[in-house]
């Protein structure tokens, strides 16, 4: 076997355990290194696993397999955890002598992900999952003084262990029905014959365990309020890394394990990214707070991503990939512009964006951008996006969700605007001009040109598509 495919997982362990040594170790004046080694690490790893991913291999009789799917989410995850750390320059001040210890807990939810989208079977799924979790149970309350954030601590700890615990639990009614935990070797053992209802029970705790990992409705009650009181670069790696992660153990369950199932999964998942859709996008409408306005964003974001699955064509897992990747450059964008706002601020509120076309042009700019494609304004690329998603819905026959995802996305024009008419029209509070580190300006630059190219040329991302979703057999 080909045990260097396994290198990136084995690097991001490392680099997690060697930044919190060196974290650990190093005066507190000097910690700022930790950040650079972080960077550096990720920025190898990356290379690593785009050099190697046309390679594919199935490691321990089918637990763990490394494949071109694999490797586009690694890619993602990896390119996340990079603009994250770019974009939270100013922000780690914020926790003072603990730096090295964000860093790696961020590094380990990151491997707790890619772990994730690797594992064959139900017991892989379950160890990177918890491994993520973990890690941003302790992120979610990292600001020790913060109210806010300790309430998210507590609330992620409480709902997570309990939809752990739920997803555990159909795992076993699945593993009690199918006598192995390995997909392949569920969907052989579950081919034979009608489902059981065990089997049924099962199911549906993983799409609630899991749906609780997307926010999508009904198990999405946790996201606003840890999404407002976690500090924001933590809020928005949980927005699009965590969400991609739940995605792709997703697809290769309903795919893989689940394929040819009479039971009519995908009028489930319809029904879900429907309400997601539009109890996301009406609840954005009312809210004052940006962070908490984007909480609810990402909410219908995952609705629409999920659309993808329920088509579970060409076109619609195409379209679920794409909108995973091209998510990372627009929400992150986003985050990034309110980290920097909040940061000086004080606040996400939004009286605090007032004027900011003034103060910082660039920041205006890339929240604007950002939010339109969020929103699937052409020639962006969430427009493409969606289009592809939609597409695959109607070519699966389910039109109603297409006309639904597409109504919503007209709404969601007025809340966004509603930021660009503050940042554009609105009176400033302040008059000086707001300064934005290199790293930050660097990340911002790279989600402006990622969600500006990928809408005007989208077609190295759907060819790249194309080959992660080779593995499966679809129509």
């Amino acid at each position: 076997m080909s045990y260097e495919l396994l290198a990136p997982e084995i690097a991001v362990a490392a680099l997690g355990l060697l930044v919190l040594a060196i974290g650990l170790l190093l005066p507190a004046h000097s910690r700022k290194a930790v950040g650079y080694l972080a960077v550096l690490g990720l920025a190898a790893v990356l290379v690593l696993v785009i050099a190697n991913f046309n390679r594919e291999a199935v490691f321990f009789a089918g637990v763990y397999q490394v494949d071109k799917y694999t490797n586009f989410f690694r890619i993602l995850f990896l390119s996340a955890a990079l603009l994250i750390f770019m974009m939270s320059s100013r922000y780690n001040h914020l926790f003072g002598e603990r730096q090295g210890e964000w860093f790696s807990f961020m590094l380990f939810a990151t491997l707790g992900m890619m772990i994730m989208v690797a594992a064959g079977d139900l017991i892989t799924v379950y160890v990177g999952l918890e491994l993520m979790t973990i890690s941003f149970y302790v992120l979610s309350a990292y600001l020790f003084d913060d109210r806010l954030s300790a309430e998210a601590g507590l609330k992620y700890l409480i709902i997570g262990a309990l939809s752990s615990a739920v997803l555990l639990f159909g795992m076993s009614l699945v593993y009690a029905s199918s006598a192995t935990t390995v997909f392949t070797e569920i969907s052989g053992a579950l081919g034979s014959g009608p489902e059981q209802p065990a089997l049924l029970a099962g199911i549906v705790m993983l799409i609630a365990g899991l749906g609780f990992k997307i926010s999508a409705v009904p198990f999405h009650m946790w996201t606003p309020d840890i999404y407002q009181g976690a500090p924001t670069p933590v809020t928005a790696y949980l927005s699009v890394a965590s969400k991609a992660a739940a995605f792709s153990v997703l697809v290769r369950l309903f795919l893989s394990a689940f394929p040819g199932l009479s039971f009519d999964w995908h009028l489930v998942l319809a029904v879900l990214a429907a309400l997601t859709i539009v109890i996301g996008n009406l609840t954005a409408l009312p809210q004052t707070n940006v962070k908490r306005m984007l909480a609810y964003s990402s909410i219908a974001q995952a609705g629409y991503i999920l659309v993808g699955l329920v088509a579970a064509n060409s076109y619609g897992l195409k379209g679920l990939l794409f909108y995973a990747l091209l998510y990372v450059f627009s929400n992150v964008g986003a985050f990034a512009v309110v980290t920097a706002v909040e940061v000086e601020e004080g606040d996400a509120e939004l009286e605090s964006f007032s004027g900011l076309s003034r103060r910082a042009p660039m920041l205006a700019a890339v929240l604007t951008i950002c939010m339109l494609s969020l929103a699937g304004i052409p020639p962006l690329a969430g427009f493409a996006g969606k289009f592809y998603l939609f597409a695959g819905a109607i070519q699966a026959g389910y039109l109603w969700l297409a006309f639904i995802g597409l109504l919503m996305s007209m709404i969601s024009v007025y809340y966004y605007l509603n930021v660009a008419k503050a940042m554009y029209i609105g009176a400033s509070r302040r008059e000086e001009r707001l300064l934005v580190p290199t790293s930050v300006s660097t990340a911002l630059w790279i989600c402006l040109l990622g969600t500006v190219f990928l809408g005007v040329y989208p077609g190295p991302l759907s060819g790249l598509t194309e080959l992660a979703i080779a593995i499966f057999s679809i129509g």
